[in-house]
């Protein structure tokens, strides 16, 4: 069942900028969407500066929640779940577990909200840790790739409660019944990889899922599966290296196109399809990454997003909280366990 509404708590002094990016971030997601409330968490009077002056007028749909507290982004995550219980992040969270607020974007400390999540919220039966997912932008649309940096290490039955996760949420927000879930792995053949990753394999393949076998690093961005599984580590080295050649090539491709006089003529001619190309692979399209296995929704933002990135991460809580994500995970790892059980 679809959820009409949604009610979106924001950490509104996490990440770089705080309410200089947040406020009007949650302006533009409600201009897009008359079925969006948010609570702003945060500062009080800073909230409501950064409001002013964004010249926005009154609206019950915009609540502002007064916290005392901001975790810093270098904080350890220990500090912020003991010494922070007033925090805009924390507070936030709160709004989730009490059922005023279906989701919770924060732009903040990723170890400290991925702590501070895991205590109030804790995770749903049959998920023993929960998992980084995030939409990367792929040949044919795009890939969900998770575990990308809670887990360093993980087991075989952990990279298979990923590929659940995974799986549902794919499934979820694209209305595809049912994706294509592969492992990421060095090579695709069934000798390669370490031992979790084959034994993962092996549970996989015995399983419901759509499991496709390995996929390689490439695969990701080639469109080879829906949903691509890997423990934390690898997935949070890939993430970043896929950011740096993205850099890379954009540094590459502004140089070449102000070497000369032919290349600024040419990058005038060429200022459509650069547009084109910019819009499919501007990383602030993909901005919002789920904390999956949560009883409840959290949604990280990158933590320097500008308006657009940090609207864009909006969108995803309320594409999950509409859908209630949580329990469409539960119940289906509810039925594979039972398919499991029975078979």
């Amino acid at each position: 069942m679809v959820n009409n509404t949604a009610t979106i708590a924001l950490d509104a002094m996490g990440g770089d900028f705080g309410p200089e990016v947040v406020v009007p971030a949650a302006l533009r997601a409600l201009d897009l969407d008359p079925q969006l409330s948010v609570i702003l968490v945060g500062n009080e009077d800073e909230i409501q500066s950064r409001l002013k002056s964004k010249n926005a007028r009154p609206d019950p749909r915009i609540q502002v929640r007064h916290s005392t507290q901001v975790v810093d982004m270098d904080e350890p995550a220990a500090n912020a779940l003991r010494g922070k219980k007033d925090s805009s992040m924390r507070v936030a969270i709160n709004l989730v577990k009490s059922g005023e607020a279906q989701a919770c974007v924060s732009a903040g400390n990723t170890g400290a909200l991925m702590a501070t999540a895991r205590f109030v919220l804790k995770t749903l039966a049959g998920i023993d840790r929960p998992a980084i997912c995030k939409i990367l932008p792929a040949v044919d649309g795009h890939t969900y790739a998770l575990d990308l940096g809670a887990n360093v290490d993980s087991s075989a039955d952990h990279l298979f409660q990923f590929a659940v996760m995974g799986s549902v949420l794919a499934s979820a927000i694209d209305s595809n019944p049912n994706p294509r879930v592969g492992l990421l792995n060095i090579g695709a053949e069934e000798i390669k990889g370490n031992e979790q990753v084959k034994e993962a394999a092996k549970v996989l393949s015995g399983s419901q899922l759509n499991y496709i076998g390995f996929v390689e690093g490439d695969g990701i961005f080639l469109g080879d599966a829906d949903v691509v599984v890997c423990d934390g580590f690898v997935g949070n080295v890939m993430l970043k290296t896929a950011e740096g050649v993205a850099k890379m090539f954009s540094h590459f491709l502004k140089q070449a196109y102000t070497h000369n006089l032919y290349g600024r003529v040419a990058a005038l001619i060429s200022a459509p399809v650069l547009k084109m190309l910019k819009k499919r692979v501007d990383p602030r399209e993909y901005n919002g990454a789920s904390l999956l296995g949560l009883k409840g929704i959290v949604i990280k933002s990158h933590g320097g997003a500008d308006e657009k990135a940090y609207a864009a991460a909006i969108h995803e809580a309320v594409l999950e909280a509409k859908m209630d994500v949580p329990r469409l995970i539960s119940e289906q790892l509810g039925s594979l366990l039972l398919k499991e059980k029975t078979a």
